[in-house]
């Protein structure tokens, strides 16, 4: 089950979306399988994918309708990624949008097309033919949940979330929902994130807010070191609520909605790794004390990354040398081992690059032992910091993928 993460919390409406979902057999799993989300004239969209270069369909078409028109519907499958799929695949993207469109009576470039699941295989369009008109029939401003499990394929929950704040003395909502369980480690974005507020947000500062967010938030995950074909974030400004436009970075309600908005997509990017395949740990490392952050990042991911600090973790060993050895063969200019020092869950276990003389292996195994470990890594050489959430590596990760086409 997932590691410390709790049924959806009501997930609010907000005003100038609506959210409709149907099962069009494109996935193995007897669920509804298609999500089809409206937003409302004038609704402002910013969206970040994947640097993977051999990217999807969707993601092309994604691309360059954003390019091209304003954003009034997103249409997203489960079950079939639409990647590797050649022209037939753009081809099948296209066609989707038209399909949406001809039923919400919006132009085709003002649909966004977004596909999860197997790479490789061909999407079946008659599957949308179907079932986006049971989408459309559907749509209510309170689906949000159904959309979420709608996105799903080897998550074990829906995974979203909301808050509502005060601006200026109105009521400003967000509400996310994101999906993804494996292939996780993002390159721009999350395996699939779809974000929505009725804030009234400029064009410029919702680009730049989700970028930056996004680099704090889903840039910070790895469950095994994956960049999908297919990951896409997008954030949404319906503009329908009575607050002053935000559309200078510097203007203070821009702080106050990057600090909410930060909050929740930080929230939404661990329940990835509290979901992740075959997890049985949540596993945060935290590095300080590096030249500078990239330094701190690279040493961050490379610890994560590590198939034996990852299966020390699921076997609660407190095998801690892995942890130096991927420290020490990190991809950055310079260590210096005798300043590092290294606490798991609080525990010292090496101080300035010495075995600290409080440790012992007692002591290491009930610091590895709970469902949620703390890794931190001081490098004593500067000011430069990263925090990487991430997952232990079991028995069930490799079943899971092993069989993920059966």
């Amino acid at each position: 089950m997932p590691i410390g993460l709790p049924a959806v919390p009501e997930l609010m409406p907000v005003s100038g979306i609506e959210l409709g979902s149907a099962n069009g057999n494109i996935s193995k799993a007897e669920k509804d399988d298609i999500a089809l989300i409206r937003c409302a004239p004038g609704t402002i969209t910013s969206a970040v994918f994947t640097r993977n270069r051999f990217c999807a369909a969707p993601v092309t078409v994604a691309r360059e309708h954003l390019r091209r028109a304003s954003t009034q519907a997103l249409v997203v499958n489960s079950g079939n990624a639409n990647a590797g799929t050649g022209k037939a695949g753009i081809l099948a993207a296209e066609t989707i949008c038209e399909l949406a469109a001809a039923g919400l009576g919006i132009p085709a470039d003002s649909v966004l097309p977004f596909s999860t699941g197997v790479i490789g295989e061909q999407l079946p369009v008659a599957g949308f033919e179907q079932s986006l008109p049971r989408c459309i029939e559907s749509m209510s401003n309170d689906n949000w949940l159904a959309a979420a499990r709608a996105i799903m394929t080897t998550d074990l929950v829906p995974k979203g979330l909301s808050r509502r704040f005060e601006l200026d003395g109105a009521t400003v909502t967000l509400t996310g929902i994101v999906k993804g369980s494996g292939m996780i480690r993002p390159d721009m974005a999350t395996m699939l994130g779809f974000v929505a507020t009725d804030a009234v947000v400029g064009q410029a500062v919702l680009d730049q807010m989700l970028r930056q967010s996004v680099e704090t938030s889903f840039n910070r995950v790895t469950v095994d070191g994956d960049t999908s074909t297919n990951d896409a974030c997008v954030l949404m400004a319906t503009g329908r609520t009575e607050t002053p436009i935000i559309d200078d970075p510097d203007d203070p309600h821009c702080a106050v909605f990057s600090s909410v908005l930060n909050e929740l997509m930080s929230r939404l990017a661990q329940s990835l790794i509290r979901d992740g395949e075959g997890a049985t740990k949540f596993v945060t490392i935290d590095v300080t004390g590096a030249d500078n952050e990239r330094n701190a990042g690279e040493i961050a991911f490379t610890v994560a990354h590590s198939p034996l600090v990852k299966t020390a973790l699921y076997a609660s060993d407190p095998n801690w040398g892995r942890i130096l050895a991927a420290v020490g063969r990190a991809r950055v200019a310079q260590v210096d081992t005798n300043q590092v020092s290294l606490t798991i869950n609080g525990t010292r276990v090496l101080e300035n690059g010495e075995p600290s003389p409080t440790y012992t292996e007692q002591a290491g195994q009930e610091a590895m032992a709970p469902a949620e470990i703390r890794i931190r890594i001081n490098l004593g050489s500067g000011t430069g910091k990263f925090t990487v959430w991430t997952s232990d590596l079991s028995y069930d990760y490799v079943r899971i993928n092993a069989e993920y086409r059966s």
